[in-house]
């Protein structure tokens, strides 16, 4: 196969959010560093949210300093509101992604906003992007397929969402997995539903592997055409907001599934792992990845 699949590396952002280690700010970087040589181009970077509330994303603006965008590396920064674009639009992000919870009771624990309140602001934050320019607009929306505290979340809601989005002019739409829920019936099925209410909106899909299935979820979202998928270097992550929510699937586990099979990542799956263990020497805890663990295949 020839088909090439992008891998948004979220480790510095997601995988670290919810760690008990905090994290040196030149740490922080030299991790965005080393993913850029295994080969990572978009990199979810920073999260521009009150770091009172999640000390782990501190030193947002620092990171951006020292690494902004140049050449084909796309610094990704994470905003929930009117403050976090202003933020990302100053430091000169190339791509801001805002997240919309597709429940109530996420929202409010999450954001401090109901799902209308954070379409309200999506809304403002496009509506000056268009007048003012400023960074390249995704958004996430997370618990797409379940929530901790409002349980299931209907293909209704997800495509609703979906569909206001692409109305707004955003140019990529992230489901995601935030508890790791979902299963690959239930994943295609998604994909379906949300291209047919935003048909040339790029899809890109985000699992958490919570429950074992993140990797066959996104086997699910390859085969149904989706090309770009969010991983997580060593299996990093997990929601300070989500009760027992664990790691996204690990980017050398996807990079490996996928390369296994032909598929083009672009990634040094060799680079990626040592990049893994590296980190985990920092946090104190070996990686979750599976292939940080027992290595690629054939083994040189």
């Amino acid at each position: 196969m020839s088909r090439k699949i992008q891998i948004v590396e979220v480790g510095p952002r997601d995988g670290l959010q919810n760690e008990t280690v905090l994290l040196e700010i030149e740490q922080k970087i030299e991790f965005i560093d080393r993913l850029r040589a295994a080969g990572a181009r978009r990199i979810e970077t920073v999260s521009f949210v009150n770091p009172r509330r999640v000390p782990q994303m501190a030193g947002a603006e620092e990171i951006m300093a020292a690494r902004p965008p140049e050449g084909d590396f796309s610094p990704i920064g994470l905003v929930l509101n009117a403050r976090g674009w202003e933020r990302a639009v100053a430091t000169g992000c190339a791509e801001a992604n805002v997240v919309v919870c597709a429940t109530d009771g996420f929202g409010v624990r999450n954001q401090g906003a109901s799902t209308a309140e954070q379409m309200a602001a999506l809304a403002a934050i496009a509506a000056r992007r268009k007048a003012e320019g400023g960074p390249a607009l995704s958004v996430t929306l997370s618990v797409a397929f379940g929530c901790p505290f409002d349980g299931e979340v209907s293909l209704d809601q997800v495509t609703a969402l979906a569909g206001d989005a692409a109305r707004l002019g955003v140019a990529e739409i992230a489901l995601a997995d935030t508890i790791g829920v979902a299963d690959p019936w239930t994943v295609r099925e998604r994909i379906a539903a949300v291209r047919k209410v935003a048909p040339d909106t790029t899809l890109r899909m985000h699992f958490h592997d919570t429950r074992n299935t993140g990797l066959a979820n996104a086997f699910a979202a390859v085969e149904a055409g989706v090309d770009v998928l969010d991983a997580s270097c060593g299996g990093l992550g997990g929601c300070p907001f989500a009760p027992d929510a664990t790691g996204n699937i690990g980017t050398e586990d996807l990079v490996y599934m996928l390369e296994r099979a032909g598929f083009e990542t672009g990634y040094d799956l060799d680079a990626l792992i040592a990049t893994a263990q590296w980190m985990a020497g920092l946090l104190g805890k070996p990686p979750a990845a599976s292939v940080s663990r027992a290595g690629g295949f054939p083994k040189v």
